[in-house]
């Protein structure tokens, strides 16, 4: 999916800070084929340049870092069936786990929107920054889709069910839920990035103690942690998504007598029911994964199956094409998505070579 010129990602070098800026502000930063790549060689250079002790990733405008991929790309592939989107979610995915296995300290400022595509390029990294501007979201099943680019990694491993209930509703987060559910480290306010950024083209220590500085500039820099929005619906999401189907999880919501969580009920019932049933799947089985490299693999394969399926086409017609927001699901409901259909997003590719990631951590 190679779309625009190299130059909707800026690269900049000061003093021994590499920073990457994702610069489409009209797009909200929108992840293109082209910009994954462009990220991707400059991190693989910088990893062997002795003269690079950082890299910081953020975004142009005011509005995010990243809204995600681009889907109107997505909607016109898949469309034609073509393999533009299959090829994009392999580099993204090879992209995704270098983030992950960084050798530097890898800053990833989360302003604004990071949605998709955009908490794959940061919710690996060492250091994560949140804002009170920070709108972060998984919103996939709405759309036909599956969280991918690590995110089930990342759900697999918040507190509780906290996880399943952001990917199963699309949930969209602020900092304190971002930073109480393991997406990000530091909160920092808006107006103190300025400063950040002059502090870190400043830094001049020898690499090995860089980490260290780093984290003590953050430190230096960061307020306490807003209060986490969630944590007062912890006790019946933990026992509503604890249930062992969808349908007993919706039930569960539905039934529970709180205007929250019947609102969630209502929630899930206008995603996409295949997606639904594979993103509490996956999910499950990434929280035995022992590396991020494994989930990357089972979202490969699961998004490849996505991509095959009606609703994804549909999806993206209904929230972004056509705007209607009424999509025709197909399945249209949980109990006609049976198990075996789960199972045949989740297996082995063998059609297509898998992604072939191996952790080395």
């Amino acid at each position: 999916m190679s779309s625009g010129p190299t130059n909707d990602v800026r690269v900049e070098r000061t003093g021994g800070i590499g920073r990457i800026v994702l610069d489409r502000p009209k797009a909200i930063n929108a992840l293109t084929h082209e910009m994954v790549l462009t990220i991707d060689s400059t991190l693989r250079a910088w990893a062997t340049d002795d003269g690079v002790g950082a890299v910081v990733l953020t975004g142009a405008g005011e509005r995010g870092l990243c809204a995600g991929g681009d889907i109107r790309g997505i909607h016109a592939d898949a469309q034609v069936g073509g393999a533009a989107t299959r090829d994009f979610w392999r580099d993204e995915y090879h992209l995704n786990a270098l983030i992950g296995r960084y050798p530097k300290p890898y800053v990833a400022v989360m302003d604004g929107l990071v949605m998709g595509g955009g908490v794959g390029v940061s919710g690996h990294a060492s250091h994560r920054i949140v804002t009170e501007r920070t709108r972060l979201g998984m919103p996939e099943v709405g759309i036909g889709l599956v969280p991918d680019v690590g995110g089930t990694w990342l759900l697999s491993r918040a507190s509780g069910e906290l996880g399943l209930h952001a990917a199963l509703t699309g949930a969209v987060l602020g900092a304190g839920d971002a930073l109480a559910m393991g997406f990000a480290d530091w909160y920092l306010p808006t107006d103190t990035l300025p400063a950040l950024m002059s502090a870190l083209a400043d830094l001049r220590v020898p690499a090995a103690e860089l980490p260290e500085a780093l984290g003590g500039l953050l430190q230096d820099l960061a307020e306490p942690e807003p209060e986490p929005e969630l944590s007062a619906y912890r006790w019946w999401i933990d026992r509503c998504f604890e249930a062992r189907t969808a349908e007993e999880i919706v039930h569960r919501l539905a039934t529970s007598g709180v205007s929250e969580a019947e609102d969630a009920a209502k929630t899930i019932g206008q995603k996409s029911p295949s997606c639904v049933k594979v993103a509490l799947a996956a999910i499950r089985r990434a929280r035995s994964h022992r590396c991020l490299e494994e989930s990357l693999n089972q979202e490969y394969r699961v998004s490849l199956r996505c991509l095959a399926a009606p609703d994804l086409v549909e999806g993206i017609r209904a929230q972004v094409i056509d705007k209607d927001r009424t999509p025709r699901w197909n399945p249209a409901v949980l109990e006609q998505v049976d198990d075996v259909t789960v199972e045949g997003y989740l297996a082995p590719l063998t059609d297509v070579a898998e992604l072939g990631l191996e952790g080395e951590r």
